[in-house]
């Protein structure tokens, strides 16, 4: 088994990506500490419980995690690839049970929130993936649309820019009731 890894925007953040397999069939899931993951993620459970390690967060193809600002990466990377390569030939389940994260448009929806959803859906949570995170959308009132950030891009320094520079003019060029993007913090 190969397990390559890749930089992300956010330095507190490595992306893990172990090569041909699925980590999440659908959806994705974010862990910030021990207690978040006991019930759901054994693997999640056993990356927390590597001194430094702050979160984990699966999506379909990779692993990201981020670590405290007192370590650095070569003092943790081979502790981490040792957990995932273990745990991977344990056959054991990453989750124990999955649900997939609501991100699609749904009934209730009103026609601008379901532009809003396909627009995330199909030009940004590609590009961002591509980064080692996730953006779900939250809400959108009064022109003001409102997404959390997940793995790597939670908490990255470019993430401000990210949402305003690009998120934000994309949404006002196809969707012109959006009047401004906002980041809300975990739930």
């Amino acid at each position: 088994m190969f397990i390559q890894t890749e930089e992300t925007p956010n330095p507190a953040t490595l992306k893990f990506i172990p090569d041909g397999l699925i980590v999440l069939e659908s959806g994705t899931a974010e862990f910030k500490n021990q207690k978040q993951a006991a019930t759901k993620s054994p693997l999640a459970l056993q990356l927390l419980e590597i001194t430094g390690i702050e979160g984990i967060f699966f999506g379909r193809d990779f692993i990201t995690v981020t670590k405290s600002s007192d370590l650095q990466w070569p003092q943790l990377k081979a502790e981490i690839l040792s957990t995932i390569m273990d745990f991977y030939v344990s056959g054991k389940p990453i989750m124990f049970e999955q649900k997939a994260a609501e991100t699609g448009a749904v009934e209730e929806d009103d026609e601008i929130v379901k532009q809003i959803k396909e627009l995330i859906e199909v030009k940004v949570r590609p590009a961002v993936a591509m980064d080692g995170g996730d953006i779900i959308f939250h809400s959108f009132e009064d022109g003001i649309v409102k997404l959390q950030l997940k793995g790597s891009c939670s908490g990255c320094p470019s993430s401000t820019i990210t949402l305003k520079n690009g998120i934000e003019n994309m949404l006002k060029h196809y969707i012109p009731e959006v009047v401004s993007v906002e980041q809300v913090e975990d739930d």
